[in-house]
């Protein structure tokens, strides 16, 4: 395996990376993406360096195809078989409302309430069989959803998580009739407790899987037939990557792929580096979107809601998400507020200097008409120039004369409150969490990312930002570096005691062997093989759980559970962290057992993207740029070509294909070893007003 691919597909554009492990080189490429079909783009960006797909060891995809679909509601038509009683869960949720104040809410579930029906059976939430499941029931009900159109089904069982066997023979027969392979069961996709948790994220699965499964068929089909041969992983939420296969069947999983990829790539980049604590923050054309990495480990959280009502529980790299992309639209409310997104123009039609027919000004259009962006130089490849002229008009009319501005000051606004926004969502990661932001460096990458870098430093008070090699493509990087990950959860639900060890021990067994399994049959080559146990615990009578990472041994029977003096301290420790004091005499609580069986991919030595033909760093030309209310003569320079060791001083642009990179008055840009551009402050930055 020597060439290897990593593909991110975009809301705007598709990201290619391309890394050749013998040559120790790499090559990026940035596309716009294909719609409604996102495979085309895939394939397009792939061509721009790779002719011959045979070549290739493996392709790696961070892929929004389920993103998007929840985002969307495009998914399948779904239907749920359910226990007797149970239909409404997924519709009552957690009694939750989109507004927190107001007696009025909506919520309309992925499968109406027609297509979810009821059978008899029951299970008992200590796992007995209290009336066995009635199979000719089930069998009548998945006939019933199959003539009513459904394309893919969900069996919902309450307590099967305790015991399975009601809902596992369910599932046989619902399988032996049902015409394809999308059928989902709660407890095979998450063995754990809380009945609207499970349902949702079972449903939510089988809502994607005719999406996801015929997206990654075509797109495999498409290598097939290009002479690809080697391995075609996907990205998960945890960061890590699984088979086709596994995706197809737990597509829930690629819930966040292409975000999880890009802060993988920069825990990597920023610890290699010497920064193991890093914020992260990911500008496409249409989101914003920021994690928090401490130690060189991103934050995981064990569930997310993609939408409001729409809950997912697998693990997942922690991201907050907010509409502040360079394609998202800048508008003024009714009340003479100007506003930032969520609605972004894309791809298609893009910003309004892509003259495709766009209107309604964007981020970029701003940074356009500031002369932040080379009109002669887009990054893409895709159009020859952007139309200034018709960025400015649209500024002028939907900004600057709703609000008394000029075009100038109008686009200096929509940068302030897109700089604001993006702020909030860093401050929410950090200060809300009880971080010190200053304790950390900043990592912007996306296409848009570096622009604003230095905006967000002074904003939020961070010290320094890091700006990789090729920012625009660093979650295709990330597809790259993802080590393969299995995860897995059960719940257990009882005290801690002398018996524990005895009740993980073959839970913890089965994890192991079904994780090292799927890293055998995997083509893949790993450096090591590391697993990993937490247990979600908390005191009696306490609903919400810690996370308590417990140590792993390894005995001559494969991996040995920990004793229980082991567990009680891991979860005081944990617990002490978390809450600053211990319940003395409180009884301990084990509820779930979480295992991760990882392997570790090989790595490769980031110095190879630093320049080794670079020239002197000298600007090719300069430009007038708008920074707060006038002009600056600012030098440009070829960012690819600048030798490691260089300093400069703001104001200056460094270009490169995949991004653009600015350098504020004040602020100054220093060259590392591996080509990250380090970005500080020349003098003691000012307070922000």
């Amino acid at each position: 395996m020597s060439v290897l691919v990593g593909v991110d597909v975009g809301g705007t554009f598709t990201d290619v990376f391309v890394l050749d492990e013998a040559a120790g080189t790499a090559r990026v490429a940035k596309v716009p993406t294909s719609r409604p079909d996102q495979s085309g783009g895939f394939l397009d960006g792939i061509g721009v360096h790779v002719a011959d797909f045979g070549a290739l060891g493996a392709v790696v995809h961070g892929t929004t195809a389920g993103t998007n679909a929840l985002l969307e509601r495009k998914g399948a038509k779904v239907g749920v078989i359910t226990t007797q009683g149970f239909r409404d869960v997924l519709e009552m949720r957690r009694r939750d409302r989109r507004q927190t104040w107001g007696l009025r809410g909506d919520f309309t579930p992925v499968v109406p309430r027609d297509l979810r029906l009821e059978v008899p059976e029951r299970v008992l939430a200590d796992g007995t069989v209290h009336t066995p499941v009635d199979l000719e029931a089930v069998r009548a009900a998945a006939v019933q959803l199959r003539e009513a159109g459904c394309d893919a089904i969900a069996v919902l069982f309450v307590n099967s998580y305790a015991n399975p066997a009601n809902e596992a023979a369910a599932l046989e027969a619902v399988r032996a009739l049902w015409p394809t392979p999308h059928v989902s069961g709660s407890a095979e996709i998450l063995p754990e407790l809380r009945e609207f948790e499970r349902f949702s994220t079972t449903a939510l699965n089988a809502y994607l899987q005719p999406e996801v499964a015929g997206y990654l068929d075509r797109l495999g089909g498409a290598l097939g037939r290009g002479g690809f041969g080697g391995e075609f992983l996907i990205v998960q939420s945890n960061g890590g990557v699984m088979s086709v296969e596994t995706a197809c069947a737990r597509p829930v999983r690629t819930a966040l792929s292409g975000p999880a990829a890009g802060v993988t790539a920069a825990a990597y980049i920023a610890e290699s580096a010497g920064f193991p604590d890093v914020i992260t923050g990911d500008m496409g054309g249409t989101s914003f979107d920021v994690a928090l990495v401490t130690g060189g480990t991103p934050a995981l959280s064990p569930q997310t809601a993609i939408d409001f009502g729409m809950v997912v529980r697998t693990p997942m790299i922690e991201i907050a998400t907010i509409g502040a992309g360079g394609g998202s639209i800048a508008w003024v409310d009714k009340g003479g507020l100007l506003q930032i997104g969520p609605e972004s123009a894309g791809s298609t039609p893009g910003p309004v200097a892509y003259g495709q027919g766009n209107t309604r000004p964007t981020v970029t259009d701003a940074n356009v008409v500031l002369g932040r962006i080379d009109p002669e130089r887009p990054i893409g490849g895709a159009l020859a120039r952007l139309d200034v002229a018709a960025a400015r008009s649209a500024i002028a009319a939907h900004v600057g004369a709703p609000l008394g501005l000029d075009p100038l000051a109008a686009a200096e606004a929509i940068l302030t409150v897109a700089n604001a926004r993006m702020a909030g969502a860093i401050r929410l990661v950090s200060i809300e969490r009880g971080h010190d932001p200053k304790d950390f460096a900043f990592m912007p990458f996306g296409g848009g990312g570096a622009l604003h870098a230095g905006a967000l430093l002074r904003e939020v008070g961070l010290g320094r930002a890091i700006i990789p090699r090729y920012p625009g493509v660093t979650s295709a990087m990330g597809c790259v570096i993802a080590d393969m990950r299995q995860d897995f959860v059960q719940t257990v639900g009882g005290m801690l005691g002398p018996e524990t060890p005895g009740v993980l021990a073959p839970l913890l067994e089965a994890h192991v062997a079904d994780g090292m399994a799927t890293l055998d049959a995997a083509r893949s080559r790993f450096a090591r093989r590391e697993v990993e146990v937490s247990l979600d615990m908390a005191y009696l009578g306490q609903t919400h759980t810690v996370a308590v990472p417990i140590p792993v041994r390894h005995g001559a029977d494969g991996v040995e559970p920990p004793t229980v003096d082991e567990i009680a301290a891991a979860f005081d420790a944990a617990y002490g962290a978390a809450f600053g004091r211990l319940l003395p005499g409180g009884v301990r609580r084990v509820l779930n057992l979480r295992t991760s069986v990882i392997g570790r991919r090989p790595k490769f030595d980031l110095a190879s993207l630093a320049p080794t033909d670079a020239g002197p760093a000298t600007p090719r030309a300069t430009r007038p740029v708008h920074f707060g209310d006038r002009w600056h003569e600012t030098a440009l320079y070829a960012r690819l070509a600048l030798p490691v060791g260089t300093v400069i001083r703001g104001p200056a642009i460094l270009e490169q294909p995949d991004t653009t990179i600015l350098i504020e008055p004040g602020q100054t840009g220093t060259v590392d070893r591996f080509g990250n551009l380090i970005l500080t402050f020349s003098q003691p930055a000012e307070p922000a007003p």
